[in-house]
């Protein structure tokens, strides 16, 4: 991006348009961040349920709708994916289990951290209220499952409200390394450069046809792959380098069986998950390039979107209990009370940024020996 403050065209330097794009990712990051905040404000409590009162209609939004934003971090997630795993569409995976590991080492030590704050924050909480989010003193066994990323599957209670997403980043992650690490393998042995986004195309078509049908499948990536495989193909159609055949077949992948599913059976989240894929693939090949210094605050806020992710709901949890036991239950003091926990949550995502995840990055990319840029997608 230059450092004009005036518009630019997409016709600019490929770093003006990468540069761009990646704004624009976090652009994307900035608002779905804040979406889901404030959706697990309005659907906890107890301080919505007081300015339900007077906002009825803004709470139900926020309560039912706003979660839907957590399609932008799995869309995204896969965009990323594609970009460091297959940039061209071709495998890059030699060493499946060094890649997954780096990537559990990336999200688990500092969800790690958040775990033993929603822990404490749950202990705090509960001296001043009585409320179902706050969750009971956590078992051995239970901190293992979230340690191990299985606390869904193997039936455990969330310690905190985004912990089912960052096991569903680590298997979506994996999911994606296997089938590069595969297609990879199989070709070696003649030239299929077709086979990756071919798998991923069925992988998309067979989520959102049948697992994604199927609440069941909600702790498996399956069930999620469709949002995500569509961010993977958006990152392989937004190449200018391909031929545009290529780029008719693969945008075809991303409209075709998505638009189908919704036809079978619409789902608002899947619809919203189309759009960012189609919005990253527009933005990346015809953007318009905005000046570095208005893209600043954007880039720093999708730089610690993972961090607020990760404490927004022990901070919530506290200042809901605070306003339960030292304010009046009027909606607008309660009201008050909702901003003040969104603020807290943004300043405690920038603390954490800052003095966790950055460190913790830098020892896990010091134990797996490279040194990848940190790219975890923040969710719900």
């Amino acid at each position: 991006m230059s450092g004009s403050p005036a518009l630019h065209s997409s016709s600019h330097s490929p770093d003006h348009h990468r540069n761009f794009q990646f704004g624009f990712i976090d652009l994307l990051k900035l608002i779905a961040a804040q979406l889901i905040v404030l959706h697990h404000l309005a659907f906890y409590g107890p301080m919505s349920d007081h300015v339900r009162l007077i906002a009825p209609t803004l709470i139900d939004w926020l309560d039912s709708y706003a979660r839907i934003a957590v399609q932008v971090f799995l869309v995204i997630g896969g965009f990323l994916a594609a970009k460091s795993l297959s940039p061209q569409g071709t495998s890059t995976v030699a060493d499946p289990l060094r890649v997954m590991w780096r990537r559990y080492m990336k999200l688990v030590p500092p969800f790690l951290v958040a775990t033993v704050l929603a822990v404490g924050a749950s202990a705090w909480a509960s001296l001043w209220m009585t409320h179902y989010s706050i969750s009971a003193m956590p078992t051995a066994l239970q901190l293992a499952a979230h340690a191990l990323l299985l606390h869904s599957i193997l039936g455990y209670e969330s310690i905190s409200a985004g912990a089912w997403y960052v096991a569903i980043d680590f298997q979506l992650y994996a999911l994606l390394t296997m089938l590069l690490w595969l297609t990879g393998g199989i070709a070696r042995r003649g030239a299929m450069p077709w086979l990756a986004p071919l798998l991923v195309v069925v992988g998309v078509s067979a989520s959102l046809l049948y697992f994604n049908r199927n609440a069941a499948w909600d702790a498996w990536a399956p069930y999620f792959f469709g949002s995500y495989g569509l961010g993977v193909i958006a990152w392989w159609a937004r190449d200018l380098s391909r031929r545009p055949g290529v780029v008719a077949l693969l945008i075809a992948a991303l409209l075709v069986p998505t638009v189908y599913a919704l036809t079978i059976d619409f789902r608002s989240r899947i619809a919203v998950a189309l759009v960012v894929a189609c919005a990253l693939v527009l933005v990346s090949r015809h953007g318009m390039l905005l000046s570095r210094q208005r893209f600043a605050w954007i880039r720093s806020f999708g730089r610690i979107s993972y961090s607020i992710f990760l404490v927004h709901f022990p901070v919530c949890l506290v200042v809901n209990a605070a306003f339960v036991r030292f304010v009046p239950a009027r909606p607008l003091l309660q009201a008050g009370g909702m901003v003040l926990a969104w603020a807290a949550s943004l300043l405690a995502g920038a603390i954490f940024y800052r003095f966790v995840e950055i460190p913790l990055s830098r020892l896990s990319t010091r134990a797996s020996g490279q040194g990848l840029a940190l790219q975890v997608p923040a969710a719900a």
